[in-house]
């Protein structure tokens, strides 16, 4: 699992049937201090998340295959979670 902050959305003309009705968001990964790390994952939406939205990330293709229940789908990561707080013990 990663955390990331959605930045933006991406539009594709052509795409796998999976894509139909579902959206694709550009995330920018975060640190344990919600601070961006300056890379990002392009994520299919399952969950409704908005633009400014820090969100869960599962970027496993198995695993977000069986979250989409599309096996042959051309997937690797998913939004997961809208995470409402973030509390870090001491490190």
């Amino acid at each position: 699992m990663k955390l990331a902050r959605v930045s933006g959305t991406v539009v594709s003309t052509i795409s796998s049937p999976v894509f139909e009705g579902r959206s694709l968001l550009l995330c920018d990964l975060l640190d344990l201090d919600e601070e961006a790390t300056g890379k990002y994952l392009i994520a299919v939406d399952t969950v409704g998340a908005g633009v400014g939205e820090t969100v869960l990330l599962l970027d496993e293709g198995t695993g977000a295959r069986q979250v989409l229940e599309a096996p042959e789908a051309p997937v690797r990561t998913v939004v997961v979670g809208i995470v409402d707080g973030l509390e870090v013990s001491a490190r």
